[in-house]
């Protein structure tokens, strides 16, 4: 009677295939070898065997790096550690944009920011998207802890369903594929990963009100473990390959397509709780003309 159990070489067949799935969506964490430093050279410095980076604003310049390779879908996480004490003027900036010089001014964007203040005032994350160039779909919240005692994750998680904002594995946010209905969404552009801190005191902080106060500079915010387990992108072709469903594409499986009861009950604690500003309740701004996304399920 012949056995049933696989053979060696069979499983040893698999675990290659299974290998080369993770490969194909995985980036190396290490920062130099994964990004580099495209503003403020003399601001920035790699530590940790790779594995820290530190970004550094003063009166000279501000800092910034971004990755080399483009992805589409999949999820993007950081460590990071903002910048303590009077942060005010001060922005720390993490998203994933498309090439603005191949796009114009229809680039794809997604955005997590950090707006610093004043010592013992909270910051303010500020999180937005931009399709095909349109962006203020701004949403802001305060943190429920400390972001300048520990460092904490902030991931986004994007597939052709969804567009998902995560802190500490909470969502805060989520933008839903309404493409159907004329609603642009970013799934056509490859976009690079950035990281950057800069003077934004004209807006920032109190809508400008509040100023930077230099005699607290050097301002420092420190980066750990870059992780992107994402659809490399290799141009146009990459539109389809990235969003067929395959066990390689594991962000397309029917799990990712909508966030679980769990999660559910936890974006709406963020977001009854720690939730200032929303886009969809602005009708002010709007004129009354609220984008029509905000009328659509948006979880």
């Amino acid at each position: 009677m012949q056995s049933k159990m696989p053979s060696l070489k069979a499983l040893l067949s698999a675990l290659f295939i299974i290998a080369v799935v993770v490969d194909q969506s995985f980036v190396e964490a290490n920062f130099p070898k994964s990004m580099y430093i495209n503003w403020g050279a003399h601001h920035s410095s790699f530590a940790g065997n790779g594995e820290d980076l530190q970004l550094v604003l003063d009166q000279t310049s501000g800092s910034a790096v971004k990755s080399k390779r483009s992805f589409l879908f999949g999820s993007i996480e950081m460590l990071i550690k903002l910048v303590p004490g009077n942060s005010a003027g001060t922005v720390t900036a993490y998203y994933v944009s498309a090439t603005v010089t191949s796009t114009g001014d229809k680039h794809d964007e997604i955005d997590f920011e950090f707006l610093g203040n004043v010592s013992g005032q909270p910051y303010i994350v500020h999180t937005n998207i931009y399709t095909q160039g349109n962006g203020s779909r701004e949403q802001q919240f305060y943190l429920w802890f400390d972001p300048t005692a520990n460092f904490h994750n902030y991931t986004i998680h994007w597939n052709p369903t969804e567009v998902v904002w995560y802190i500490d594995n909470l969502p805060i946010r989520v933008f839903r594929n309404y493409e159907k209905d004329g609603i642009a969404f970013p799934n056509k552009q490859g976009m690079r990963v950035h990281a950057s801190l800069w003077n934004a005191d004209n807006w920032a902080t109190r809508g400008g009100i509040v100023k930077i106060d230099w005699n607290s500079s050097p301002f420092i915010a420190r980066f750990r473990r870059f992780r992107a387990r994402a659809c490399k992108w290799d141009g146009p072709v990459s539109i389809n390959q990235c969003a067929t469903k395959s066990p390689a594409n594991w962000w397309t499986s029917p799990s990712f397509s909508q966030l679980s009861s769990s999660q559910m009950g936890q974006l709406n604690w963020v977001r009854q709780n720690f939730m200032i500003y929303d886009y969809c309740k602005d009708t002010k701004r709007f004129n009354g003309q609220i984008p029509p996304e905000c009328f659509k399920q948006q979880f």
